[in-house]
């Protein structure tokens, strides 16, 4: 409503010439309230599009996808000045020794190889041992599993486990000998669980005696250990009596209290819960009569009269003692209340002969199925409930299978990556063939055994690389699988289009997995469409191949092309229950101090959002809460007919339930969340709103700067047992600074807690120390040369004693104190330690990083180098690290759970998908029952928006663009297999997640597509054929910079870098600093473009080394850009022209937000609406509503016109021309300028320099050089593979220029 206020508020200034009224009360209608006078709209553009045709071409490709709309367009015909000029050479003179047809290097050659991969020398093989090494460290960091020995096995076909076993019919003698030696065996080693245990029991025992919970807590570590269930079941009884008795005696202490302990009491139903659910066929009659016992003690009479009917008069508590040992509540609600995340979760029981490690789940069992039989399949199924164990099951089946099949593992970013990499290796061993690798990398800034491995961890991008490089096909089709970590991320704005393409041209099974897709029934479909296609693909190769090997021919098919039979089917498996339960709380300061609220999730909802929409699929609710619940309902509705029936102690599931399982307090809160719909539905909205209300926290928020009481909220979390914890906020600056912050406060603690002389003491006993040590170096050169030793023994025994005790004190003066330190120094031993600060002693954030870890603090972003990022990643994983800033980049996959997560920074990042992928990593599986989730610093409705809001539905982006329809058309007519080419192609095209299911947005695309062919036959990149000519290589090489890649070759072929590279003298192969500056300037206009917000450029700084504000292009190149921009927009203004007929004309003449028709009758008065209508001249791509502001088409050719002013159904905008702007503006008309940082960088060659004046983080700055440092180089080896003049000035230049960034960029 406030928005609704503040908008009428706005119109009403705007509209001066009548009174608008007040916004409330609410009117609505149909009729334009607008005064009949004529407004002063232009009758039609001054600049009409040109009315351009299509370029006829022969394409076999073309027809096949877009022949349908081919007949409906006008076509050139061949004597047209546009065709015939395109036949003349249009290359400027000084091209005439460049060879551009000429094929290059792929992106794959030109990505440095990590390793030498056949090198013999032994430094480069000492490297890739230590390389090997650590990685398995690294490895067995990340999961401690041992290592699997893979040999290469004939495929036989697996039989489905999920199904009943068949009894054990024909067993061998071997396999009776088998089963006899495995029978001896556990028999032994339950023997020797027995022997440890009762060499425990009596100091267990005593422990439990003496402090009950830390005697329990050594009892549950025995029991994790122990693998008997006799020795289990004795242990837990022992456990139960100790408890028992501990219970007794604390309410005789606590005798007339009002309140007690019930943490004892949670015990002693823990123990009993284990008992009964776990070990129930191995209880005596005695047993159970003593757990009746306890239950008695607890008040629980009814559950112990069903346990155990009769009991002896003597051990019955009589009445009046009943209350002072009583817990003073019901069996369900203690249970709920107190135990919630005690509940037992039901886990099958029987193993599966696949998996050794752990019993699996009956969807684990379903993936495991899947692989066995070569089927694809989305997974969809929450952060740590195991789903990528499927992934490593399907690689030891490829492995197993052969020596040259591969598995390819796609991840979102380096880091996981790098952590997959390392969790492979540690894996897996096998004995490869020579020259064959297990494991290989490729990412865009290096590779390592990538197409000689059997399976390669990749990016997108890199993948994407591969399956379009017209020659790696032959490796292509030894692809097996392909696994997809966070597939999700085929709904982000930034390389989803990638995830698409690589979904639709595999030919191979895969498994995509996710955390967060709501429709993912969706997914599934389009997917199953495109393995439909692949089917009939298929069939026509196969016979194709039968056909040509029926003739005799044997084309470059690999042997075992279809070979392996794969299933065509996608299934969909879906598990949405997590381990852990969250519990949400938001911070505020009161006092000077942290507070915790607890949010119960009810309260982000409201009874509209309830009545519209239900309750969010994922909103779940732990036991506590929805005791929490109930009562509310109750207290708020005191006539609340259902009240006695969902009251905890009546509720169907629960009646005289013993065990309370985790499905059973599911069933409640789903009943309970029922019953408040109903209550919305059947008229108690008021009763309804209240209990949102009531349960709803009254936290008290301070409006002081709250980062500043960061550290005191770690200190907090501290004291409470919270950590270790994960702290994301969205800034790098942020992510650095707070962490340095919380460093500052232990290291201020600590200085307080010095005693006065103590720093004067370690000054004392380090100069000491240095003497001693020089001392000792002394005698040993002494002792070297003399040859009566036994004089100076002594002496140097002294020396020696000294040293060590000096040293001894200094380490105990310096030793930081337990309370100034969040490090955990049990959990790592001091050579992994220094094993892992040794791997960054030369990075540029090491001596920082270990400063911080040496407090038990780290922080983790995208600008840290991959040796950095592992520092953190090990160390927090093994429990050294307790507290770690981190951006979002961590949530994505990375393996750091930990037992809380706090949003300490609010951001527009953080959106519904964000916050389920970072909360998702509270709760260690195996470690804690519950995970806990902390707002800090995030306003109040942001909290509730995140908890409600669904994740975004996956509809695909806008797939295509003029470089990726250049590259689909070089794979095309380059392929070594042109039928599998072409077939690839064909999927990219036709199966758009954007355009499944409608035909529109199909329709558009194949007009998009067109019109890409046109602007890459005008700009000499393709033939009329469809065949690629000119510098097509070079623009497809620089992909990822479109639309820069594609002005960049204009201003290669008119000629202005030949002009501008001139050298020094004639004849001379160097350039001078002003051409080099030049240059830098020209393509620091193209590539890796940053912007300034205005009000920086307004700012009065003071800059000391960089110019900062990048110059404008030199005259030259900025009036070829604007002819450029001219000409895409003339045809892309036709296309849109064109593609205007497939609008939805319904929707287009309707007002945005009141959806209000302005067509019919009813507004026949009024003049601005009859206008609109009747002026159809010039307004075919014009959106009618933007009309009101008066444009036209002619409007389009302008490229300051903004992108929405086009038909708003038709799905494409102007955004999707390859124009580069020369300048930009905000949405208020302020000029934005360029950073200057790759020039400033050029010019002084420090990092500092970047960080200080350019205002960038230095870790980003440094990966935004690296990026541009790549981008020269790729342009560099480019131009001299076309060129075959070796004295080609523009060669020479760009050599010279990307040899003198590298130098720089490696001295930072």
């Amino acid at each position: 409503m406030k928005d609704y206020e503040y908008l009428w508020n706005t119109i009403s200034k705007v509209v001066r010439d009548f009174e608008v009224g007040q916004p409330f009360p609410l009117r609505t209608t149909k009729f334009c309230f607008l005064q009949k006078t004529l407004s002063p709209i232009k009758d039609s553009s001054s600049e009409m599009v040109p009315n351009l045709g299509f370029i006829p071409m022969s394409s076999s490709l073309v027809d096949q996808f877009a022949g349908d709309i081919l007949k409906d367009l006008p076509f050139l015909k061949s004597d047209d000045p546009i065709v015939t000029s395109l036949v003349k050479q249009r290359e400027f003179d000084e091209l005439v020794h460049w060879h551009s047809h000429k094929p290059l290097s792929d992106d794959y050659d030109r990505t440095k190889s990590q390793f030498d991969e056949k090198s013999r020398d032994p430094r480069a093989l000492k490297s890739l041992q230590k390389y090997h090494v650590f990685q398995r460290f690294y490895g067995n960091s990340l999961e401690m599993v041992s290592s699997k020995v893979i040999v290469t096995q004939t495929i036989k076909s697996k039989k489905d486990f999920s199904g009943p076993k068949s009894k054990k019919a024909h067993e061998t003698k071997a396999d009776i000998i088998a089963r006899e030696n495995k029978k001896r065996l556990f028999a032994k080693e339950e023997q020797k669980e027995e022997q440890k245990w009762n060499s425990l029991s009596f100091s267990i025992e005593e422990e439990m005696k003496a402090n009950l919970h830390s005697g329990i807590k050594k009892l549950e570590d025995f029991l994790k250990s122990c693998k008997s269930s006799s020795v289990k079941f004795r242990v837990e009884m022992v456990g139960l009596t100790a408890c028992l008795k501990a219970w007794k005696e604390h309410c005789r202490s606590e005798e007339g209290k009002t309140t007690k302990d019930l943490s004892v009491a949670v015990q002693m139903m823990k123990r009993i819960h284990s008992l009964m659910e776990k070990y129930s066929e191995l209880l005596q009659e005695d047993d159970r009569q003593l757990i009746a016992r306890c239950l008695k003690y607890l008040g629980f009479d009814e559950l112990a009269s069903s346990l155990h009917p009769t009991q002896d008069a003597e051990n019955d508590i009589k009445a009046k003692k009943r209350s002072k040992y009583s817990v003073g509540m019901g069996p369900a609600r203690f249970q709920l209340q107190y135990m919630g995340h005690y509940l037992i979760r039901d886990e099958r029981k029987d193993p599966d002969p696949r998996v050794q490690d752990f019993i699996p789940d009956t969807w684990q069992r379903e993936l495991l199925d899947v692989v066995d039989k070569n089927e694809s399949a989305v997974i969809v199924a929450p952060t740590s409930s195991g789903k990528t164990y499927a992934s490593y099951y399907c690689m030891e089946k490829v492995l197993r299978e052969s020596d040259d099949g591969v598995v390819v593992y796609v991840a979102p970013t380096k880091a996981l990556v790098n952590q997959v990499a390392a969790t492979v290796q540690n894996r897996f061993t096998k004995n490869l063939p020579s020259g064959e690798a297990l494991c290989g990398v490729f990412t865009r800034e290096y590779r390592h055994d990538a197409l000689n491995c059997q399976v390669l961890i990749t990016v997108p991008a890199c993948f994407e690389i591969l399956l379009l490089a017209p020659h790696r096909q032959n490796w292509v089709k030894k692809i097996r699988y392909v696994i997809f970590d966070e597939v999700h991320c085929l709904g982000g704005e930034i390389g989803a289009e990638i995830w698409e393409h690589l979904l639709v041209m595999i030919r191979c099974p895969f498994l995509a997995l996710s955390a967060t897709i709501s429709n993912p029934e969706h997914l599934t479909e389009w997917l199953q469409s495109v393995k439909r296609y692949w089917k009939e693909e298929d069939k026509v190769i196969e016979n194709t191949v039968t056909s040509k090997r029926h003739v005799g021919r044997h084309p470059g098919f690999p042997k075992d092309h279809l070979q392996v039979k794969q299933s065509y089917k996608v299934r969909l498996v879906l598990y949405g229950e997590r381990y852990n339960d969250l519990e949400k709380h938001v911070c505020s300061i009161k006092d000077d101090d942290i507070h915790f609220d607890h949010f119960h999730p009810c309260a982000a909802l409201t009874t509209d959002h309830i009545e519209r929409y239900g309750f969010p699929p994922d909103l779940s609710l732990s036991p506590r809460e929805s005791i929490q619940l109930y009562d509310t309902m109750f207290q708020i509705w005191e006539s609340w007919p259902r009240a006695q029936e969902l009251c905890p102690e009546n509720f169907i599931h629960f009646n005289n339930k013993l065990v309370i399982k985790k499905m059973d307090a599911r069933k409640y809160e789903e009943s309970l969340k029922t019953e408040l719909t109903s209550w919305i539905k059947n008229g108690n909205i008021e009763e309804a709103r209240m209990v949102l209300k009531t349960l709803s926290p009254k936290a008290d928020f301070s409006p002081e700067n709250m980062i500043t009481m960061f550290p005191l909220l770690v200190e907090k979390l501290r004291k409470m047992e919270k950590l270790p914890a994960l702290f994301f906020l969205f800034k790098l600056g942020a992510v650095e600074n707070t962490a340095k912050s919380v460093s500052t406060f232990l290291e201020e603690k600590q200085e307080k807690k010095r005693p006065p002389k103590a720093d004067k003491e370690a000054h004392v006993m380090a100069n000491r120390l240095r003497k001693v040590k020089k001392s000792l170096e002394k005698q040993k050169i002494i002792d070297e040369k003399s040859q009566k030793k036994t004089r100076n023994v002594d002496q140097s025994l002294i020396h020696e004693a000294e040293h060590d005790n000096l040293l001894k004190s200094l380490e105990k003066n310096l030793e930081i104190p337990q309370d100034c330190t969040y490090a955990d120094r049990k959990a790592v031993d001091t050579e992994t330690l220094q094993k892992v600060f040794n791997r960054v002693k030369s990075a540029r954030k090491g001596e920082e990083l270990k400063a911080l870890a040496e407090r038990g603090i780290g922080y983790h972003h995208s600008a840290m180098n991959f040796k950095e990022k592992q520092l953190v990643e090990i160390l927090f994983r093994k429990g050294f690290l307790r507290v770690v800033t981190a951006t979002g980049t961590l949530a994505l996959g990375i393996n750091m759970p930990c037992r809380s997560v706090v949003f300490a920074q609010n951001s527009v990042y953080l959106d519904a998908l964000n916050y389920r992928q970072m909360s998702g990593r509270a709760g260690r599986r195996g470690q804690d029952l519950m995970g806990d989730v902390y707002f800090f610093d995030i306003p109040f409705p942001k909290i509730g928006k995140l908890i409600k809001s669904n994740v975004p539905e996956l509809r695909g982006q806008f797939p295509l663009s003029i470089t990726l329809v250049l590259r689909l058309m070089l794979l095309a007519s380059k392929g070594d297999d042109p039928e599998d080419a072409k077939a690839k192609v064909l999927s990219v095209l036709k199966h758009s997640l954007l355009s499944f299911k409608q035909p529109r947005a199909m329709d558009m695309l194949k007009l998009y597509f067109l019109f890409s062919l046109q602007l890459l036959v005008k700009e000499g990149f393709l033939d009329q054929e469809g065949n690629p000519m000119g510098f097509a290589g070079l623009v497809s090489h620089l992909h990822y910079h479109e639309p820069s890649n594609l002005v960049f070759v204009s201003f290669l072929v008119s000629g202005l870098f030949h002009d501008l590279c001139q050298p020094t003298r004639k004849g001379s192969k160097h350039f001078s600093q002003d051409v080099m500056e030049n240059l830098m300037l020209v393509l620091a206009h193209l590539f890796g473009r940053r912007y300034f917000p205005p009000k920086f450029q307004d700012a009065k700084y003071e800059f000391y080394q960089s110019k900062v504000f990048l110059d404008d292009l030199p005259e030259d190149f900025s009036d070829a850009l604007d002819e450029y921009n001219r000409k895409i927009m003339e045809d892309f203004s036709t296309f849109l022209q064109i593609v205007s007929k497939l609008a939805d004309m319904n929707q287009e003449y309707q007002l945005p937000l009141s959806k209000i028709k302005f067509t019919g009758k009813e507004c026949e008065d009024s003049q601005l609406v009859s206008h609109l209508m009747s002026c159809k001249e010039g307004r075919v791509a014009i959106s009618p509503f933007v009309c009101l502001s008066g444009n036209f088409d002619g409007d389009l050719l302008q490229l300051e016109t903004p992108n929405h002013v086009t038909l708003g159904t038709i799905g494409v905008n102007r955004s999707q021309a390859p124009v580069l702007l020369s300048q930009r503006f905000d949405n208020r008309g302020r000029k934005m300028s360029l950073n200057a940082y790759a020039l400033d960088f050029y010019k002084h060659g420090s990092l500092l320099g970047l960080v200080q004046d350019n205002r960038m983080n230095e870790g980003e700055a440094y990966y935004l050089l690296k990026d541009f440092a790549l981008t020269l180089k790729s342009i560099s080896v480019s131009l001299r593979e076309l060129c075959e003049n070796e004295d080609d000035n523009v060669v020479l230049a760009f050599e010279q220029l990307s040899t003198t960034f590298w130098e720089k960029f490696s001295n930072v």
